[in-house]
């Protein structure tokens, strides 16, 4: 796409000719539609083939993995080594729980001196790997990133990568003087999903985009687990919500625009999660015989123990007894009244982003939803596209025609169990790829782009304290 949105005559009828020829594309274009209630599906729509890429790497010889973090991100990572063990071994792994340090190591066969209580003692035994994967808490990212790179290793590195603007400007520094690969965790570029609308976008099918709208809905118990009572309920321990849970989104909007941003303003705040807004008699913790456990939705008994959602955080077995997890509940963070925790990350976030060329993005975060999964409209100069997440729809305006990306990835055999819509194990396949080849190419979200996204959440978290328009530094150079 161009840098303006304005089209001279050769380009104009160069669009013409692409979106009235839709095999072009492989499509089939079919007239007279009218747009369904929802926007999204109407009857007779065209489907639209984007194919869904295989998740094996297809590479020389396996990768050597040193995994710094057991919990749920490196174990989904980690994950890719038992599917496809002729394209990476797991050869080292650390973390302070011994419970999950030991369940990694024998999953993967990590010989026992292999096995680190935490970060700096993986360090101190020097590179032991091709690459590694930091999968630690969020404060935990910077140094070991920057001590690896330094040792030799390639990097797969959980977002938000740093706490600072400053820090993450420092690790593309050290990444350029050592040449290392890095890849950032934007699993949704890899999605089959977020792949299929890229390349609509790219192909024109919408003509010029105009301006985005893009949701983030966390859903209510998930924000209650993970923002409010989980590890990131702290903006200052981690880092603010706009970093901890949607710079995937900023990542989201840049990529599918490929360009700049270059303004933001934004506001938000926490409105509900505070001790006012605690219910009469509520105790600190839901098992302390609560009033209201029985009709309050953020009830940790009812989202742990009936509906049994988010417990991986208590490293139990899958038949683990309800009494068990009430003892968890009893004696940890995750038991607590939500008005009562020292939480501060904001419940809802709006910014408003400017890219280069005038064109606009519209985003939302929102705590207070039944269902997650983002939520995407493509404003163009020939056409709108509209997506849920699992599948999306063009509207061609000229035509009135509408096409539907609805591939079901949650079917297709080798992607069952691989998380953010197919995205985690099509990120490991894709770093594999570029360790393999030494061709930081192959990475969608190399540091250098995702350095760029981070920026930006910087930006808008300056504008919301400021109340100003916030101009966004230009990252890379």
């Amino acid at each position: 796409m161009t840098e303006k949105i304005g089209m001279g005559r050769r380009d104009f009828f160069k669009g013409m000719s692409l979106i009235a020829g839709g095999a072009t594309f492989g499509l089939t274009v079919k007239t007279g539609h009218a747009l369904g209630a929802n926007g999204i599906e109407p009857a007779g729509a065209e489907a639209l083939d984007y194919p869904v890429q295989d998740l094996s790497a297809k590479i020389s010889r396996p990768v050597t993995v040193a995994v710094m973090g057991a919990g749920a991100r490196g174990g989904t990572y980690a994950r890719y080594a038992e599917r496809y063990p002729e394209a990476m071994k797991v050869v080292a792994v650390a973390d302070t729980n011994p419970q999950r340090r030991k369940a990694m190591a024998e999953k993967y066969g990590v010989a026992k001196n292999r096995c680190y209580g935490d970060f700096h003692e993986m360090l101190a035994a020097g590179r032991i790997a091709d690459a590694m994967i930091i999968a630690l808490p969020d404060d935990l990212h910077f140094e070991p990133a920057m001590e690896a790179m330094a040792q030799g290793y390639d990097l797969l590195l959980e977002k938000p990568m740093a706490q600072t603007e400053q820090e993450c400007l420092d690790l593309l520094k050290r990444q350029r003087e050592t040449g290392a690969i890095v890849g950032v965790c934007h699993v949704l570029r890899y999605a089959p999903y977020f792949r299929a609308l890229k390349s609509a976008v790219d192909d024109g099918l919408a003509g010029e985009v105009v301006s985005v709208q893009h949701m983030e809905p966390i859903e209510y118990a998930h924000m209650a687990h993970s923002y409010v009572r989980g590890n990131w309920h702290s903006a200052k321990a981690t880092t603010p919500i706009i970093l901890a849970k949607s710079c995937h989104d900023l990542d989201i909007i840049k990529w599918l625009l490929g360009k700049r941003c270059e303004a933001v303003s934004a506001e938000g705040s926490l409105a509900h999660f505070r001790p006012e807004n605690a219910p009469d008699g509520a105790p600190a913790r839901c098992t302390d015989g609560c009033p209201h456990e029985a009709t309050c939705p953020y009830s940790a008994i009812d989202i742990y123990t009936r509906r049994r959602k988010h417990m991986h955080v208590f490293d139990l077995p899958k038949d683990c007894t309800r009494e068990e997890v009430l003892e968890k509940l009893r004696t940890t963070d995750y038991g607590r009244c939500v008005y009562r925790c020292d939480n501060d990350q904001c419940d809802h976030y709006v910014a408003n982003l400017r890219f280069a060329g005038g064109v606009t993005a519209a985003f939302s975060m929102e705590a207070f939803t039944p269902w997650g999964g983002r939520r995407t409209r493509i404003m163009g100069t020939r056409g709108f596209i509209e997506g849920d997440g699992t599948k999306f729809t063009v509207y061609d305006f000229r035509s009135g025609s509408q096409r539907v990306w609805a591939k079901k990835v949650s079917e297709i055999a080798e992607y069952k169990g691989s998380g953010h819509g197919g995205g985690d194990l099509a990120l490991v396949r894709d770093f594999l790829k570029a360790v393999d080849a030494h061709d930081e190419s192959m990475l969608s979200s190399s540091l250098a782009a995702s350095v760029e996204s981070h920026v930006m959440g910087f930006a808008c978290e300056r504008s919301r304290l400021s109340g100003r328009k916030e101009p966004v530094p230009t990252a890379c150079g």
